[in-house]
This record gives C-alpha cells, sequence and structure tokens, in this order.
C-alpha cells in the first residue's frame, strides 16, 4: 500500500490500551505531521513504553486504532525503534557494524550480502551519529554512550520516516545525553521524519520538541510544552497540588506531600519507585 502523501506520519484516534486488566490510557487522540517532535512524559507504570509498543503493534489497543503513514499496519521500513538502553556483556564480540547491518536486512534469512551499497549505508548510519571511529569495536568493550550511539545508527540506516525512541538517555552521562539528543535531531531536521520520544527527564530536550504528551495517573494531557507542563495541569493529572519551576532554564516539577516531604516528578528526574506509584522520591537515583 502507498502511504497518501497528505497523511500524517503518525495517528491515533480514541485510542485505549489495558494491560494485565488495567486501563493505561484512553480516548487518546494523537496526528504528528512530518518533521514533528514528540516528548512522552510520565511516570512509571504510566504506559510510556506501553505506547511505542503498541505503535509497533507489539501490544492491540482496547479499543481505537493507529494509523501509520496513512496505513493501518506497520510500514515495514519507514519505522526505526530505539529501544531502552540494555549494555551488551564485554564478552559479546559481535562489532558495531554488524550490529548496525541488522537494521537493513536482519529480518532476512540467511547471511547478508556484502555489497559495496551495503557496506555504505552502514557507514554513513555510523558517521550519522558520531559512532565511526568505533565501527569495527566489539560491542562488548563500549561504554553505554557508546553503544547507544550504534543502536541509534541500526534505527536510522533504513532512513524511517517515523522515529520511535523508548528512553534513549536512560542512564547516560550529560555529554552522551547532548551527542544523542542531537543525533537523533539532525536526523529529523535533515529528513522531515516525525520523532516519538519517551523520557523521564525533558530537560536535554526542551528546545527540541514541538509537543508534550503527559501520561498521568487521572488521565493525559497533550499540546505544547508551556501549555502542558504547568502547575495547574498536572496537579489536575496527579491530583495533588503540583509546583512547576524554571531553574535557570530547567524544568522541575515538585509536589507536596502535607507532611513536609517533597516529591519530584517525572518531567525533571527519573522515577525508581513501584510502577503504581505515580512520583519518586527526591534523591533517588
Amino acid at each position: 500500500m502507498i502511504p497518501a502523501a497528505d497523511a500524517p506520519t503518525l495517528e491515533l484516534r480514541d485510542a485505549s490500551l489495558a494491560l494485565g486488566g488495567r486501563e493505561l490510557w484512553s480516548d487518546l487522540d494523537l496526528q504528528l505531521r512530518a518533521g514533528a517532535f514528540l516528548a512522552v512524559l510520565g511516570p512509571n507504570g504510566a504506559g510510556k513504553s506501553s505506547l511505542i509498543r503498541a505503535i509497533l503493534g507489539e501490544v492491540r489497543l482496547r479499543a481505537g486504532s493507529i494509523r501509520i503513514l496513512g496505513a493501518a499496519r506497520s510500514v515495514g521500513t519507514d519505522v526505526g525503534y530505539i529501544p531502552q538502553q540494555r549494555l551488551f556483556d564485554r564478552g559479546v564480540g559481535l562489532r558495531a557494524r554488524d550490529l548496525v547491518g541488522f537494521g537493513l536486512d536482519g529480518h532476512r534469512l540467511g547471511l547478508p550480502v556484502p555489497t559495496r551499497e551495503r557496506r555504505g549505508r552502514i557507514d554513513e548510519a555510523l558517521a550519522r551519529t558520531g559512532a565511526e571511529s568505533f565501527a569495527d569495536a566489539p560491542m562488548g568493550s563500549l561504554s553505554g554512550g557508546e553503544q547507544q550511539r550504534v543502536r541509534i545508527a541500526q534505527a536510522l540506516i533504513s532512513r524511517p520516516r517515523l522515529l520511535l525512541c523508548d528512553e534513549p538517555l536512560l542512564s547516560l552521562d550529560p555529554g552522551h545525553q547532548v551527542a544523542v539528543t542531537e543525533a537523533i535531531d539532525d536526523y529529523r531536521r535533515e529528513t522531515g521524519a516525525a520523532v516519538v520520544f519517551v523520557t523521564h527527564d525533558v530537560n536535554p530536550i526542551l528546545d527540541r520538541i514541538d509537543q508534550v504528551l503527559y501520561l498521568g495517573p487521572r488521565g493525559h494531557r497533550l499540546g505544547v510544552p508551556r501549555d502542558v507542563l504547568t502547575t495547574d495541569v498536572l496537579s489536575d493529572l496527579y491530583d495533588v497540588h503540583v509546583d512547576v519551576l524554571d531553574v535557570h532554564g530547567r524544568i522541575i516539577v515538585v509536589a507536596g506531600t502535607g507532611d513536609g516531604d517533597h516529591l519530584v516528578l517525572p518531567a525533571h528526574s527519573e522515577s525508581t519507585e513501584h510502577p503504581a506509584s505515580p512520583v519518586g522520591r527526591q534523591g533517588t537515583a
């Protein structure tokens, strides 16, 4: 099926998702055009990663629909996926360029055919993410930030029109967070791809995003950052008073517990609490 020229890159209509008998979100309407950058925020257990899985077709909606480039199913290589960071063991000898190549032909049976075009595509993807200097190094020998650059190159090699990023900055130091964010955003600007970027901390991408989807314990909100990341909106989503603070250009979201303690919500820092808990205690890793 050839996608309609004017079709949104991604569209959800009246979408609802439930897992294990628990509803994660419902009545979600979302439309992303080419070049859009959407940040998906919210506490653990709110359904952020499950949204990515639903777009990929790995879980079924309870109601509603998802369309990619006008089609009811995923349009093959038009969708790129960057999973959550999982480090390779030190003994893994798979080369970086081999992992990137899987993004081009890993779905095919048999060994890949080593052609000049294939090598060129791999080199292009590695260069786009600044990973060319360790292209022939074993994945197990690379740092977490280097491994993540290789995963991004793997997601970009098919030249997708929709890029799904599930916590791509998780466990990275600030320097690698900047490098990873720039690689994703540069690709978006150069190609017009739409980006869905799940994260606990909006600050590293705050100056790049067009829209925010905040999934909370009491529903969701979608809009530009200044309209979603507000005291009134987040207080309503959490059913507790929330203060949204701008501290030297960084967004910090803090809720009072009523007993003198305070909780930092995931618009600023990663929660490590149980998934049923909407917030993480200040100072937790």
